[in-house]
């Protein structure tokens, strides 16, 4: 058994068995050059299939046939930075294993890098959630439900505050979660994120707001729970299924906790990178150490 298929059989990788499978550099460029290309594929250079070999001192591995120079970082989040891979590495396993986030200056204490290189490397890191995370339409039975993260929410009007960002989220009961900041609640800039992400057919669950009546039309089946008259769940009789949102309002309360205990504040320019990053560890829970290798193999 290798050491990797060792590891993808353990539950949470521990710090110890995180360092014991990337001890150096060269350990994590293997790694990249085996998730990106194969120790052993075709040549661009001279056609022919074989091996590459490692090149002392450098990025770099070398063609067994030519001679031809591959660097496995080329175009990845890895390309022109300074900071050793391992360090690298290490950021990403801090994000796949927390629950709550890491801020920037968690990563810039326990990596030992400056704040800037800190910042820089958890928006990077985030970006290649969004990434790795795919796309698929929700289906089955989903239920959507707005947030205000911030401040004070003002109230009358369809504007999110001051200092206070409008986000809404869709969960599929037993799947995936996807989640976005918009500037507003009114139905033309809704439309277009319901339309995108949920299958039409599916039956959606969702509170009173006047907002979600825009589903009754377009092939969906849709029922709401009257929160404002302690309504919190309606049974379905025909379906033999109950109607909440419990789900998506768990998702926004780890949500909220996190960017009040982790983040103490997360703008509107880079909220929906905060809101993939949540979602990305939402949908690949079950995945443990493989969650590594998924934002790796999406570099």
């Amino acid at each position: 058994m290798s050491k990797d298929t060792q590891f993808q059989r353990l539950g949470r990788l521990t710090v110890g068995e995180f360092f014991a499978r990337f001890p150096d550099e060269d350990a994590c460029l293997s790694h990249i050059m085996e998730v990106r290309f194969g120790q052993r594929h075709k040549c661009a250079a001279c056609g022919a299939e074989g091996t590459f070999h490692k090149l002392a001192n450098r990025r770099a591995f070398s063609c067994a046939h030519c001679g031809d120079h591959l660097y496995p970082t080329a175009g990845t989040i890895f390309q022109d930075t300074r900071t050793p891979l391992q360090v690298w590495f290490y950021a990403i396993y801090l994000f796949v294993t927390t629950r709550h986030g890491v801020s920037g200056k968690e990563l810039q204490r326990t990596l030992g890098v400056t704040y800037k290189t800190a910042w820089r490397m958890g928006q990077q890191i985030r970006v290649l959630m969004a990434k790795a995370d795919g796309f698929e339409k929700l289906k089955g039975h989903v239920e959507i439900d707005e947030a205000y993260i911030g401040g004070r929410r003002e109230r009358g009007g369809p504007g999110a505050g001051e200092n206070k960002t409008i986000v809404l989220g869709i969960v599929e009961r037993g799947g995936r979660t996807v989640a976005k900041a918009v500037p507003n609640l009114r139905t033309e800039t809704v439309r277009p994120f319901v339309y995108e992400n949920i299958e039409r057919g599916s039956m959606v669950s969702t509170d009173e707001s006047n907002l979600y009546k825009l589903l009754r039309s377009k092939g969906y089946e849709h029922k709401a729970v009257n929160h404002s008259k302690y309504e919190w769940r309606k049974y379905n009789y025909r379906r033999d299924e109950w109607h909440h949102t419990n789900s998506v309002e768990s998702f926004w309360k780890l949500f909220k906790n996190s960017i009040r205990s982790t983040h103490i504040h997360v703008s509107e320019k880079y909220m929906d990178r905060y809101l993939r990053e949540f979602t990305f560890r939402a949908n690949h829970r079950q995945m443990t150490n493989a969650m590594f290798d998924l934002l790796i193999s999406a570099v």
